[in-house]
């Protein structure tokens, strides 16, 4: 009996390791603090590349430049894609929606995500006519890097994230 009280003893005085054991302890929630926050970092810049791609494309819409030139869904898409660069898969990942209204009050939204959570198939594209009120929308799939603990904040089936940018304008009065 007596060896093992001894040696209870000795273990509770003796230090060594217990830094290694206090950082086994913090590093856990450190290292998930870190990569949310790198992920949220990476998603605010690739929301702001996104912004900023549509922008530019919808200019050529505001212009009367898309219309005069008779483009299409997929040739629009690919003008909001090159504005991406290098951003990710554009052909499976990027959904473009243009919709003409008559006037600023009667936009209306729609949710991209089916009731399922997976994206919805078809996307209007009315550039419209001089004058027009027009609604430029981008969508981007953008994966779940740090996926910790299988939390995420995506309203996707696949764990993705859904990322949104629009643009709301009135048409030049282009004269064609």
């Amino acid at each position: 009996m007596r060896p093992l009280r001894s040696a209870a003893r000795r273990f509770q005085r003796a230090a060594d390791g217990s830094v290694a054991v206090e950082f086994a302890l913090v590093s856990i929630p450190f290292f998930a603090l870190l990569f949310a926050i790198l992920e949220t970092a990476l998603l605010f810049f690739a929301g702001q590349v996104l912004d900023t791609a549509v922008t530019q494309a919808s200019r050529q819409i505001r212009t009367g430049q898309v219309q005069q030139a008779g483009m299409t869904a997929t040739a629009f898409k690919t003008l909001v894609c090159n504005g991406l660069g290098t951003f990710g898969d554009c052909a499976d990942k990027l959904f473009v929606e243009v919709v003409r209204y008559d006037d600023f009050n009667t936009i209306t939204t729609t949710t991209p995500v089916d009731p399922d959570g997976t994206m919805k198939d078809v996307f209007a594209f009315n550039p419209g006519a001089r004058g027009d009120v027009v609604v430029v929308t981008g969508y981007y799939e953008w994966p779940a890097i740090f996926n910790i603990f299988g939390q995420t904040s995506s309203l996707l089936a696949n764990g993705n994230h859904l990322l949104g940018a629009s643009v709301a304008f009135r048409n030049e009065p282009f004269p064609w």
